[in-house]
């Protein structure tokens, strides 16, 4: 497979799982994995046992896949993480920039048991043994880990979560709950769609501009027509300094899902037509 990685620097680890014969590959970020307090992972499509457009590691229940294989699929990843189906507990992500505190009460919540809540793009925790999980096919995903209070969180950000800066409330969030300071936490951005793979429309460019200011035109190249192409990994990181977290602190990836989708599921690369990836992460 030939891979497209971005020569930036911001570079995240491909590791690989073996389920007997079968390879299953997933991402990591040694500044998270460096904190010794969380496992986490980040998918891709290799590893799984669904079919057609969902291979091979599809994680929606929700958009025609056979069950059967979604479940499965979770099983893997939760021996690649090291722990059970029912430690999983999942957003239903609608692009707000709602956080969810996330307790023992909630786990299996979107995997062994049905959700009970509706619009959560983030969740937050502080008790080890829970996974996160948020989901993904070009949007941002966040990890955000707190070593000094032992807290994490995991938000989903596509471009309106983004231009309403879903890693600030997640900060915020934490900050309420458990005593975080943006300066001590530990933050990756996983991969996404890239700047030269994502076009938007005139109107959603004002929309950055507006929540960014001068700053917001340093994440948008004009392609013409009213058509411009949006850096949502620059917008991420801005939203995380502005925040207070330091740059040494902050992991991104140089992975775009769109150039690579034989490696990621797209929603733009496949017009629509594919699973969801999924970014997990738990306490020790």
């Amino acid at each position: 497979m030939n891979i497209k990685r971005k020569n930036d620097n911001r570079v995240c680890k491909i590791e690989d799982y073996y389920f007997g014969k079968e390879r299953a590959s997933y991402i990591t970020f040694p500044g998270i994995e460096n904190t010794g307090i969380v496992s986490h992972l980040f998918t891709t499509r290799l590893g799984g046992v669904s079919q057609g457009e969902f291979s091979q590691m599809n994680l929606s229940f929700t958009r025609g896949d056979d069950r059967e294989a979604v479940e499965e699929n979770y099983r893997r990843v939760a021996k690649m993480l090291g722990c059970r189906m029912e430690d999983f507990v999942c957003a239903d992500q609608t692009h707000t920039t709602n956080v969810r505190v996330v307790t023992k009460e909630d786990c299996g919540k979107g995997v062994t048991r049905e959700k009970d809540y509706t619009d959560v793009d983030g969740l937050i925790t502080n008790i080890p043994g829970i996974v996160l999980g948020t989901f993904f096919a070009d949007c941002v995903p966040l990890f955000v880990v707190d070593p000094v209070h032992r807290a994490i969180g995991m938000s989903h950000s596509g471009w309106r979560g983004t231009v309403h800066k879903m890693g600030q409330a997640t900060l915020k969030a934490m900050e309420k709950e458990y005593g975080t300071k943006a300066a001590e936490v530990r933050v990756a951005i996983g991969p996404s769609i890239c700047q030269e793979c994502y076009e938007v429309s005139e109107d959603v460019a004002q929309e950055f501009i507006d929540a960014f200011g001068e700053q917001g035109k340093e994440l948008l190249y004009a392609t013409g027509n009213g058509k411009y192409q949006l850096n949502l990994q620059y917008a991420n990181r801005l939203i995380f300094m502005e925040a207070g977290v330091p740059l040494s602190q902050i992991e991104e990836t140089d992975l775009c899902t769109c150039c690579n989708p034989e490696l990621f599921h797209s929603h733009r690369a496949s017009h629509g037509r594919r699973g969801n990836l999924g970014a997990f992460m738990m306490l020790k």
